[in-house]
């Protein structure tokens, strides 16, 4: 047994020697980074060690040895072309988020936002005014009739209308404190 493991020795080392240059230039041909070509000319000459028993004895070692290289290159090359697909598609979905983030950020007026936001609260709030109150703010703020104009037109003392602003406006303010600072900011 001493003498079997002794020729197998000198028969890989002598393989070893004469064809681990040639078979890590066969397998950088195709994978070009030197690097992993010597690995998977390792592992194939170690596989080949391993399983040397496995191997019938009529079969070329060289040709059994390029072959096996040939597998493990494409194999590295299968999967370097899966990652490169992955990471591809994912380059090409975050470019479109990106994009599309972009434009939704470029499309968006915040200072709109926010003002439609803050309408909505002082139409709602208004809305919930008594009718004369909410009339009488309407009058002012957005006719800009003035305080003894519209005492007049409504057949009420000034003091009345002063009542009336002084209410919605109260009532504005209590729902838009959170609003304020952007208000004033607009203002």
């Amino acid at each position: 047994m001493d003498d079997l493991l002794k020729l197998e020795t000198e028969t890989f080392n002598k393989l070893y020697t004469d064809y681990r240059l040639r078979f890590i230039r066969f397998a950088q041909t195709y994978i070009l980074d030197i690097s992993i070509a010597e690995d998977i000319v390792m592992d194939t000459l170690a596989y080949y060690w391993e399983h040397r028993r496995d191997i019938k004895n009529d079969e070329n070692i060289l040709s059994y040895l390029l072959t096996a290289i040939k597998h493990k290159c494409l194999n590295y090359l299968r999967q370097e072309r899966f990652h490169y697909e992955k990471n591809n598609s994912l380059s090409e979905l975050a470019l479109w988020e990106l994009d599309f983030k972009i434009s939704a950020l470029s499309a968006c007026d915040p200072c709109e936002l926010y003002t439609n936001e803050v309408q909505e609260i002082v139409n709602h709030t208004l809305e919930k005014l008594p009718s004369k109150t909410r009339q009488i703010f309407f009058m002012n703020r957005y006719e800009d009739i003035s305080y003894p104009e519209i005492a007049k037109k409504l057949f009420v003392n000034q003091k009345t209308v002063e009542y009336h602003i002084s209410k919605a406006l109260k009532a504005l303010r209590a729902v838009l404190k959170d609003y304020l600072s952007f208000l004033i900011y607009l203002i």
